[in-house]
This record gives structure tokens, sequence and C-alpha cells, in this order.
């Protein structure tokens, strides 16, 4: 979609600023009810005016060029408010652009407005904002997904060309499977993380939310590389072209995971999983049952490791340096009373989970183990990845569940995401992809699947994502 659109760009079919009215339209009608943009900027119509009279003049269009997009409101703009959809950030205003955000504008996108999401991302709903849950555009009853549901929705209902979101656990991956659109987590590393409000830093990859694949590779193609602001930032390999053929492992622990019970795979699920792998071999690809053993453990491991840093990254937000403030006795009273007033429920309970498990006693019977599990799933995916070119799994183990069905249940809204943290854990990359739906009480909601490839590999992902989205 994106190269047809700078094609009609350049031909002057459209305007840029018809783009942008476009789209805006769509957000006054649609979000009202969705609940997707925490913001719509005032000055996106200025941006497009700017690139109708380079166009005008002769200019070659970059490559985003005119491309309206959402950004994640945990994603610095400058001169914008950025919140990580908290109270306790509000009314902060960024002093720079976050590098991912740099690189799409020196490439003409166009920036719409920042997108609720779960508070400091913790979340696999986006009902833990502070300003609202976001909904599903395929059935508003129901939950778009998180992190990053705001992005996914606002793709989803055509109120943006495309998104950034990022992902801890499945951040992208899972809200783009329940709205029906396109997601990828890079390669840990090989996306600048310099501007991202941090959640768990070794975990954190800023990633897009797009409509086609396609659309996924341009974008990343512009956001990737190495940042001097960013030391993890490395630079990225060349994509090593195209192969004939591809060999597909399904693991078979990921269809055991979550065996028996209400937190099973979803038999509908599990169908359209199986109708996408008879397609793949239909394709000419080969399909082999494929061993990651350590993967069960890999949803403790992440619920010890990530909250470690959650505790870590957000003790920085007191009341005191940057946004809100609650009045105290002395500085420690401002510190408890502007944390309590300014956290949800959900980031109090990972904040005393994490300080728990760092604390003395508790470190080595914790933390320590769990970062040695984190190196066995990471040695599973590097063994397999030896036999097989790409992994093959469910995004989720469900389809979108209703608003409020799982909130009470903290344990049961940590199992939507069993099929993603492992890739998060290993560093490796990893793609959403829509795959038709299915019916659930007389709505048709989307269904995603997953394919996982060895590090700095994402030419994989886009090669065979594509073979699947020509279904």
């Amino acid at each position: 979609m994106i190269k047809e659109t700078i094609e009609k760009l350049e031909k002057r079919k459209i305007s840029a600023r018809e783009l942008v009215t476009h789209y805006l339209d769509q957000i006054k009608k649609k979000d009202p009810e969705l609940n997707a943009y925490r913001e719509v900027f005032d000055d996106a119509f200025l941006t497009a005016e700017e690139i109708d009279k380079k166009i005008k003049h002769g200019d070659t269009p970059r490559v985003l060029e005119g491309i309206p997009f959402a950004i994640k409101d945990n994603i610095l703009i400058k001169g914008k408010m950025s919140g990580a959809s908290s109270k306790i950030l509000e009314g902060y205003t960024a002093s720079y652009d976050a590098t991912a955000v740099k690189k799409l504008r020196d490439e003409g996108a166009i920036f719409l407005g920042r997108t609720n999401m779960d508070e400091f991302a913790m979340g696999s709903s986006t009902e833990n904002s502070a300003y609202g849950p976001t909904k599903n555009p395929a059935d508003p009853t129901r939950v778009p997904g998180g992190s990053s549901g705001g992005s996914a929705a606002a793709v989803a209902a055509d109120m943006a060309v495309a998104a950034l979101g990022s992902d801890t656990g499945g951040s992208i991956r899972q809200p783009a499977a329940f709205c029906g659109a396109v997601g990828l987590k890079p390669t840990y590393s090989t996306v600048s993380r310099s501007g991202l409000i941090a959640m768990a830093s070794s975990l954190d990859q800023i990633g897009p939310i797009t409509k086609t694949v396609e659309d996924a590779e341009i974008i990343f193609n512009v956001i990737k590389g190495k940042d001097e602001l960013d030391a993890t930032s490395l630079e990225v390999e060349l994509p090593r072209g195209s192969s004939t053929s591809k060999t597909i492992g399904v693991p078979r622990e990921y269809f055991s995971l979550a065996e028996g019970g209400k937190e099973g795979l979803d038999e509908d699920v599990a169908k359209k999983f199986r109708e996408a792998i008879d397609f793949l071999k239909n394709k000419g690809l080969e399909i082999k049952e494929v061993s990651l053993p350590s993967v069960h453990y890999a949803l403790a491991a992440y619920y010890i490791v990530m909250p470690a840093e959650v505790s870590a990254n957000l003790s920085r937000f007191d009341g005191v340096r940057y946004g809100a403030r609650e009045d105290g006795k002395n500085l420690f009273d401002v510190y408890a009373k502007t944390r309590e007033r300014g956290f949800g429920e959900e980031v109090r309970r990972r904040i005393i989970l994490g300080t728990y498990v760092l604390s003395a006693g508790y470190y080595d019977a914790y933390y320590s183990r769990a970062q040695k599990v984190r190196y066995m799933i990471r040695k599973d995916f590097e063994n397999e990845f030896k036999n097989v070119d790409l992994l093959l799994t469910p995004t989720t183990p469900h389809p979108a569940f209703k608003i409020g069905e799982k909130a009470s249940d903290p344990l049961s809204m940590y199992l939507e995401d069993i099929y993603t943290v492992p890739i998060n854990l290993a560093g490796v990359p990893a793609i959403s992809i829509p795959f038709g739906s299915v019916e659930k009480e007389g709505k048709n909601l989307p269904v995603g699947v997953q394919f996982v490839a060895p590090w700095f590999e994402e030419s994989r992902l886009f090669e065979v994502g594509k073979i699947l989205e020509s279904k």
C-alpha cells in the first residue's frame, strides 16, 4: 500500500493534504467509539502542504513521503506530549524525537497522533490505560490486544496507513493478530530504543504495525540500524536474498503449552493454524515438526525478568524530575503520594513483584534462575535453526476476548502471551500475519499466525510472509 500511495503522490493523482484529510475524517468518525488515539495532532496539514509543494516543484518523493502514521504513546515525538498512557506522566512534553521517529520523519512520514496503550506497556488488552480501554474494530465489545492496542486498532480501522508500536512480550504481534493487521517484532538491537519510554530494557523493541507485509518491510528498512544513542543497537546486515525453498518448523510444544481447561489453544484458532500449514505445503514449502523443550518455562521466566527490569526502570518516575507531582510533608512523602496516585494497579503489581525478586535472599532463587532459563530458551532456538529456516506458530491461543473478561484474573491475562514471550526472551525476530477469521457470537474475529526467524534474518519473514498473505 505504501508504494502505491507514493506513486499516486508522485504522479499527482492524490495530494498529501487529501491523504491527511481522509485519515483525519476516519479518526473523527470512528475514534469516539474505539478510543485508539490519545491525541490527534493539529499540525499534520502543515506537514502535508510542505510535501505537496516539494512534489509540485518536481522533488522525488522519499520512501515514506506523505504517509500518515500513528505513534504509540511511549515513543517520543519532539514537541508533543508523551505519557505512556499513565497519569504519572500527564503533561510531559518530549524534548527530542525517538530515533525511530526521526528516521520516519527524515523519509517524509506525517504523524497523525499518538495512540492509546496499556500503561507503560504493561498489559495484553489495552484495558490498563489510565484513559480508558481501546476497542477492537472487528467487535467493539472486545479488546484490541495490548499493549500496542491503539496502534493496531488505528491501522485496522483505516485511521492510519501504518503505526509504530513496541514489543516486550508480544505487544506488537498480539494486538496485530486480534485486529487483523501485520505486526513485526524485529531482532533485539536492530532498531534503536532511544526515545522509547523503557519498560524492560533487555526485551523492549520498536516495530511497525501495517496493512501488508511489504509495508512492514519498507518501514523496518527505514528504522533499522546502529544508533550512537543506544549502546545495544547494531548495524543490520542487508537481506541475503531470496531462496527457492524454505523448511518451516512447527514446535510441538506450542500445542501443549496451555493444554487443558479454558486456557488451551482455541479449537477454531487451531483449525485456522492447520489451514495455514496446508496452504504453505501446497505452495511447495516443507513443514517438519521440531522441539523447543525449554519454552514450557518461558512465561514463568518472563514474569521474573520483566518485572525486575520494570522495578529498576520505573524508579525514575518520582514526582521530582518530570510528569505529575503530589505535594507531601517531605521528599519521601512526595515520592510515595506521586507514585501511589500516578501508577495504575497493574504497574504497581509488577513493580512490587520485580522489587521482590531482586531483593536480598531472593535474587539467586528467582532472578538468576530465570536468566539461566532464558539462556536455555535461546539455545533451543539456536539448535532448531540449524535444521529449519523458519518456525511457524499461532500468534495467540484465542481470538480477541471480551472487555473485562480477564481483568480480574492477571494469570489468565498473562497466558495470552504464551506464544509470543519466548521470542522476546531469545531476541529473535517474528511477524504476525492475518490468516482469516473465526466466528464467535456472530462476529468474525481476526486470527494471526506467527513466523519466527533466526537473528537478523527478517528478510526470511518478509519472503514467506508474502506467500501466506497471498491467501
